[in-house]
This record gives structure tokens, sequence and C-alpha cells, in this order.
């Protein structure tokens, strides 16, 4: 009897430890160490969402997720998604992972200044999509069109908005990813054009000339003059001569050992503005929101060119005269080591 009764005294506490031990071997995360990728349908209840995340490996037991979501009361806060699981997360981490919707999401940057080409090589790069499947939605006769894009466009050029995007895994794709660049540049950019009561250029003119500002300033404290310098060169009807639309129109790119060449600057191209009056036919890159503002404010400036130092800033000159000698000494500079062959405008 006595025996008994100290069995019966000691039956509850190794009971509770059994218990614990078990809750923490449930709560425990598995043995893996790579992340887990699960996919959380739409519409699944609790017992399969815990029943999809034991089969992937990213919990121990369906069961104790079923538990520990109806003793939490997050049974209807589960957000469907995609998600990826950590090495090393819990069973209640996961639950409160699940709970948040903190699903997996792809994370992009568009650099202001890009174009499509280089957009689409960027994101073949980062393994989301083929270039072709880019270019086939961004130009051409297959191009996205939303209401507002200024009719007779052939490519989507410039209006593609610079920033950092996230898209979920679920609805990642070129499709997906330019109607966000679209949406951004209709909510961000176009109310600045729309505010105006009588805007000075056309929409396509306006980004045009923002992709010619992207391009050429480097220092964000010119961007303004350079505008005032296209601006002037624009009603008194001289060509803009503006390097980086010979570049886009050739595919290719000048750097302070190899220049553009006489030839370079005299072929033929609708782009090519050094024999073409005005501005290009389209943008040729996607300018910032800076390089917008500065389109459609340029600074009241005297000046009619300038000409790269290549370390980021211009000489501006009111005259031709001016602006040759400007050119002559930073061939000078660059002859003593101190500066790179000029680029003239």
């Amino acid at each position: 009897m006595r025996g008994r009764g100290t069995w019966w005294r000691v039956l509850p506490v190794l009971v509770v430890l059994a218990l614990g031990a078990g809750g923490l071997w449930v709560n425990s995360p598995p043995p893996t160490a790579k992340a887990v990728r699960v996919v959380l349908p739409t519409g699944s209840g609790s017992l399969r969402i815990g029943q999809n995340l034991a089969d992937a490996g990213a919990i121990r037991s369906a069961w104790a997720w079923l538990a520990l979501v109806w003793v939490r009361g997050w049974q209807n806060d589960l957000k469907a998604g995609t998600y990826e699981i950590p090495p090393g997360r819990s069973l209640i981490a996961v639950a409160d992972q699940v709970r948040r919707g903190e699903t997996l999401r792809f994370r992009y940057r568009i650099i202001e200044g890009w174009n499509l080409a280089q957009m689409a090589s960027y994101f073949e790069q980062l393994g989301y999509f083929r270039t072709r499947e880019f270019l086939a939605l961004t130009s051409g006769p297959g191009m996205i069109r939303p209401a507002w894009l200024p009719e007779g466009l052939d490519r989507l050029e410039g209006f593609l908005f610079p920033s950092t995007y996230e898209l979920p895994a679920e609805t990642l794709g070129a499709r997906a990813a330019v109607n966000q660049m679209l949406s951004t540049f209709e909510k961000t950019a176009l109310p600045l054009w729309r505010a105006r009561v009588k805007p000075a250029r056309s929409l396509k003119d306006w980004v045009a000339l923002a992709s010619l500002i992207e391009k050429e300033a480097a220092v964000g404290e010119e961007r303004a003059t350079i505008a005032g310098v296209f601006a002037n060169r624009l009603r008194l009807g001289m060509p803009l001569a503006s390097d980086p639309t010979v570049e886009y129109a050739f595919g290719i790119r000048q750097t302070a050992d190899t220049p553009l060449t006489y030839a370079q600057v005299l072929k033929p191209s609708p782009y090519n503005t050094y024999i073409n009056p005005g501005l290009p036919p389209t943008p040729i890159a996607s300018p910032g929101l800076a390089s917008l503002e500065a389109a459609l404010a340029p600074a009241l400036t005297p000046y009619l060119y300038f000409v790269a130092r290549y370390d980021g800033t211009h000489v501006f000159s009111r005259t031709e005269a001016e602006h040759e000698q400007a050119k002559r000494q930073i061939r000078a500079e660059r002859r003593a080591g101190a500066g790179a062959a000029p680029q003239a405008r």
C-alpha cells in the first residue's frame, strides 16, 4: 500500500514532465538546414494549412499546429500565399508568420536612367523572367497600353517609373512587373504634368526631355540648369546635340577613353539629336522624379552649351567660342592626367 501511494504521487509529475517534453518537441524546429518553401492555397482551413506545413517539413506536427492556432485564437487570421520558412523557426514562430501574412516576396530596383534593354537584362539576371518576355510587353504590337499612354508610341520607354518594388511569389512575372511600374508612373509622375494648366509640352515630349536630363545630369544641382540649356536650344531651333541620344540610337556606350566619333554623331537615326532638330521621337530612358520636375521647371539661364568634365559636373557656356575654350581646357586637363576627354553639347 505504501509503495502504491508513492507511485500515485509521482505519476502526475511524470505526466507533466512528459507533456512538457512533448510540447517542447512539437514546438521545436524540424531538423533541416535549408529554408522551406510552401504554398498555402486560398480557402484552406487551419488543419489543411498545418498539414501542408508539416508535409513540407516546416513544422513537426499538423495536430500540434491546430491546437496552437485554436488556443491562440488565430484560426481566422491565417493568410494564404507562398511562404519561405527559414531554418530553425519554431512552431509558434511559423504560426505567427502565417498569421501576419509574411509571404515570400521578390524585390527589384529600377535605377533612374535605365532603358528597356537594361531592365530586361536585369530581370533575367535575377532569374525572374526572360528578356524576351519583358521586351514583348514593353515594345511592339504586344506591348501593354494603359489608357493614359500617348498615342502612336511603339515602346514604353520612359514610362516605367524607376523605384524599388516588391511582387508576391504568386504574381511574379513580366506582366505584373510592367503593370506595377506603369501604375507607379500614373500615380507619381502623371499628376505633375496634369497639374499644369497649360503644359508647355505634350506628355510624350515632357518625358522625353526629362529622360535627356536624367542621362546628362550626374549631379542633382545641375538638373535645372541642363533643363534650361535644352529649353533655350529648343526655343531657338538649335539641335540638342545630346550624346545619350546617339548612344541610345546605336546601342553604344562612350567612355573617357573612347568618346563618340564624328562618324557616329553624324550617323542617321531619328534619335540622333545632333542631326535632327527637336526632341527624340520617344524618351530614351526612365527619368526619376527630380528630372521630371526639372523638365517642367527649367532654370532661366543664359547658357546654350555645356560640356562634361567626366567627374559628374559640367562647364556651362553662353557662346560657341566659350564652349570651344571649355573643351580645350578639359582636353588639356585630360592630357595632364587630371580629367578625361570632354562630352560636348
